[in-house]
């Protein structure tokens, strides 16, 4: 799997593991998140620090976790950078998400 998740703080942190965030990933990556929350995890945390490339339909991904936690919870990602942090500006998608630099920041954030 190219997701990992542990627990910092009452929240739950999901890191994807690979530098390519593509098609290929969507309806894994999509389900993963479906199934968090149906769980009850409500405060969360994606960590794109390793990812490298990110598509269209990979971002159209995470705008669909965003609409999934809706009401019920948060989403903060964290580590985007290069190329990754210039499609969520390209996007605009800078501003419908809260983004941070860390995993701690992200935390943080969660729980003020």
């Amino acid at each position: 799997m190219f997701l990992d998740e542990k627990t910092v703080d009452g929240v739950s942190c999901i890191s994807f593991n690979q530098e390519r965030f593509d098609a290929a990933k969507v309806v894994q990556f999509k389900q993963f998140f479906v199934d968090a929350v149906a769980a009850g995890k409500t405060r969360l945390v994606l960590d794109l620090t390793a990812v490298k490339f990110m598509d269209s339909s990979a971002l159209g991904a995470v705008v669909a976790v965003l609409k999934t936690v809706g009401a019920r919870g948060d989403l903060v990602l964290c580590g985007a950078t290069g190329i990754v942090a210039e499609l969520f500006k390209l996007t605009r998608m800078d501003r419908v998400f809260v983004i941070v630099a860390s995993e701690a920041d992200a935390v943080a954030k969660l729980n003020s």
